[in-house]
């Protein structure tokens, strides 16, 4: 089945050049927007698999069009796009729910790669760099955090698997530190995403921070 990707982004011929990029690759580019207003209003109609956003768009930024768009139930998935090599930047898209982060100067075949990635329910950056981003920027707190969620539903063996991907540990280096099959260690992280609604592990990593599960230095 095609991965169907509408890009979002203030330029033109960034748009065009994506999309000439992805389309020679077998990737359908189904709509592009300008700015983030277009592109909450893109995802809407079009109902695409991934959204190429770009961070720094007139009318409304590419984080607020992020936060917007994966506010609601959806199996679309964002990949944050930007010239900026900021870590905060990193941070805020994986808090508002983004599946990765690339530059623009990405190559070609990453860029497709990862477009198809995503699609395929992994994030884009690993799960030790997205601790090393949340240890930087995460801030524990009972006011609402980006991605809060009640824990209380999950048994306390979900919570010791959830504490684990926190800290940026594999299936198998869970399955190892709790003795168990690699097999129930994905059989627990599945049931985790599905009853916190995450899309991700690096979302998993971020909601252990937030919501103080763990702490900067845990390991």
């Amino acid at each position: 089945m095609t991965t169907r990707v509408v890009i979002a982004d203030d330029q033109a011929l960034v748009r065009t050049g994506f999309r000439m990029i992805l389309t020679a690759r077998g990737i359908e580019v189904v709509g592009e927007a300008a700015d983030g207003l277009e592109a909450v209003d893109a995802v809407r109609r079009l109902h695409p698999d991934v959204v190429l956003m770009d961070i720094r768009m007139p009318t409304m930024d590419g984080l607020e069009a992020t936060r917007r768009i994966l506010a609601t139930p959806t199996d679309c998935r964002v990949l944050i796009l930007t010239t900026f090599d900021l870590d905060s930047y990193v941070y805020a898209a994986l808090a508002a729910g983004a599946s990765g982060f690339l530059l623009k100067d990405v190559t070609p075949e990453h860029l497709a790669a990862a477009v198809r990635l995503v699609t395929t329910g992994d994030a884009l950056l690993s799960p030790s760099i997205t601790r090393r981003l949340v240890e930087r920027f995460a801030t524990p707190s009972t006011a609402q955090p980006a991605l809060h969620r009640d824990l209380s539903n999950l048994t306390p063996r979900e919570l010791e698997v959830l504490t684990l991907m926190g800290q940026g540990r594999s299936n198998a280096e869970i399955a190892t530190a709790l003795t168990l099959s690699e097999a129930t260690v994905k059989t627990h992280v599945a049931r985790i995403f599905a009853k916190l609604n995450l899309r991700d592990r690096s979302q998993a990593v971020v909601l252990a921070y937030e919501t103080g599960l763990i702490t900067p230095g845990d390991h």
